[in-house]
């Protein structure tokens, strides 16, 4: 099948969907009306709760929930072909993760812009809010200690992005210092930046990519960039949303979607033909595609991740609930969007069907990071020399566009991680941890434990092969809580509770799974976390049943 005909459907239905059933679940299921005041203007603070206009916000939502996942799940995804990839990050986004991170930005933003876990002692109960927030520390320290190991991975295979990404930061402040303090035209500005940011790719590529992170203190190059990577995460959570985070986001949202639009623009010039098999089923080494297609294809699809970003920081910034709809429904498509093109491009971008094929032999041929991050930018690269750049600046391009989403992804789980912190700290009286520096640096400190655990910064690997699936299981569980929250407002729940048990009933197969197999070969410690993983759930589950059970018998005497 032609790349660009696949392309030109799978974005009229991204486009149909977001104006049909985004406004069905907006209107009918939220009742959004812009009326009710945001959590940003009732808790103001010039720090965490600021009003922010919705193109500034979107494109800090989008950088955020982004980060590599739509790059890398797709891109060994189409392991099992590239019919089932599709269809599931269509799907999937439209019916599942856009709903799921509307609603979890929705719900946030009605509750004083709590996070999702702690949203959930209201909602369902407060032995549920302390089981939720332990999965979501989990979750998180993964997240942060593995990004920081991808990108410091990144900045060694690609080292023409070091000084580009790193140039992010001093435009970020001076934009944001315009913005905020002096009041200046935020599109010009935007403009002046995203051509900056390109003027430092092209020096990336022509003079700066032989660049070598030395050893420092006996420390591997991979540990050194995690500590400075951890030290510029701590710095971006600590400082006010809008001096910072907020304003390298924003421009790395542009940053990206020209080279979102340089992808584009190539393919339809070259408009390849798709070289990968539809359907692929006996892949050697490869575990079933059913249920691990669900678990290895997460963002650009649904991820729980998503839900932490929509109450973590997003709600906490929102102008107008009447925003929500293209951050929260929008930005989960647009990722979708994204994730297509990572399918296009390992698919169609590669060269024939030998090429193709022997990337993708077999399941540890795949797997490998060099290996999915290097089929996206090789066959992405193919596209964007369609328009006559050349291989150098147009790998250097779409390597900065890996790191850029991974580093956003890194400040702003750094940032929830703290919250989370703060609020399982509160709970147990331990008043060091409840302060802003406290909270962050045992986010940070937690994290670089982890990456040293193993040599190259590869602790977090330990614990990686729970990821996913426990990724999955918090979007189940994050589904889970929208539907009470509906359950009890007297809405309809089959829009919510569909996409929830599917999410459940497909990660906890792949949990069980993977628990099998550490059994299987004496991995104690990720055989005990996964089955605590699996009690936690099934806990949950009980008390958000018990909860529904409740509301209806109360309705019931009302009545």
């Amino acid at each position: 099948m032609n790349a660009l005909i696949l392309a030109i459907l799978t974005y009229a239905g991204f486009i149909i969907a977001y104006n049909t059933y985004g406004k069905f679940v907006g209107k009918k299921l939220f009742e959004i009306t812009g009326q009710n005041v945001t959590p940003a203007h009732k808790m103001e603070d010039g720090f965490d709760y600021v009003p922010t206009k919705k193109k500034i916000l979107f494109g800090h939502h989008f950088t955020s929930i982004a980060g590599t996942g739509p790059i890398v799940g797709p891109a060994i995804g189409v392991i099992w072909g590239w019919v089932p990839a599709v269809i599931w990050v269509v799907v999937g986004s439209i019916f599942m993760g856009a709903v799921h991170d509307f609603g979890a930005l929705i719900i946030s933003s009605r509750n004083k812009g709590k996070s999702l876990g702690d949203i959930t002692a209201d909602i369902v109960s407060p032995t549920s809010r302390k089981l939720f927030l332990t999965v979501i520390f989990f979750l998180l320290l993964i997240v942060i200690a593995v990004f920081a190991m991808i990108i410091g991975k990144l900045f060694i295979m690609y080292p023409a992005s070091v000084f580009p990404v790193w140039m992010e930061i001093p435009i970020a402040l001076v934009l944001g210092y315009l913005v905020y303090k002096k009041g200046k035209n935020v599109t010009w500005l935007s403009i002046a930046a995203i051509i900056l940011m390109y003027i430092t790719i092209w020096i990336g590529a022509k003079y700066l990519n032989d660049f070598t992170m030395p050893s420092i203190l006996g420390f591997s190059p991979i540990i050194v960039w995690v500590v400075i990577l951890m030290i510029y995460a701590y710095i971006a959570s600590a400082l006010p949303v809008q001096t910072l985070l907020q304003p390298r986001d924003y421009i790395n949202s542009h940053e990206l979607l020209v080279a979102m639009g340089l992808l584009l623009l190539g393919l339809v010039i070259v408009h390849p033909t798709i070289v990968a098999p539809a359907v692929r089923t006996n892949v050697e080494g490869a575990p079933s595609m059913m249920p691990f297609l669900f678990i290895t294809i997460a963002c650009g699809a649904i991820s729980g991740f998503h839900s932490l970003v929509s109450s973590g920081t997003s709600s906490k910034q929102l102008d107008n609930e009447q925003d929500a709809m293209p951050i929260g429904y929008g930005g989960m498509l647009l990722e979708g969007a994204l994730a297509i093109l990572v399918i296009l491009a390992c698919t169609a971008g590669l060269g024939d069907s030998a090429t193709w094929t022997a990337r993708y032999v077999d399941w540890s041929s795949a797997s490998s990071l060099g290996a999915k991050l290097g089929a996206f930018i090789d066959g992405g690269a193919s596209f964007v020399q369609g328009l006559g750049l050349s291989a150098a600046f147009a790998k250097t391009i779409l390597a900065v566009f890996v790191v850029s989403f991974a580093a956003t992804t890194l400040d702003t789980a750094t940032r929830i991680q703290r919250y989370v912190v703060a609020e399982i700290a509160e709970s147990m009286n331990i008043k060091p941890l409840t302060t802003k520096h406290g909270a962050t640096l045992f986010a940070v400190i937690t994290a670089i434990l982890l990456a040293m655990a193993k040599p190259g910064g590869a602790g977090a690997m330990i614990l990686w092969p729970l990821f996913g699936a426990t990724n999955q299981l918090l979007a189940g569980l994050a589904l889970m809580i929208i539907t009470v929250y509906l359950a009890k407002k007297g809405k309809p729940v089959i829009f919510t509770i569909i996409p929830m048990i599917f999410m459940m009933f497909m990660t906890g197969w792949g949990m069980i799974d993977n628990i099998i197999g550490f059994f299987g070969k004496s991995e104690w410690l990720l055989f005990v976390i996964g089955i605590v993983i699996i009690v936690l759930e099934i806990w949950m589950i009980i008390e958000a049943i018990n909860v529904v059970k409740k509301s209806k018998k109360e309705k019931k005497v009302k009545a």
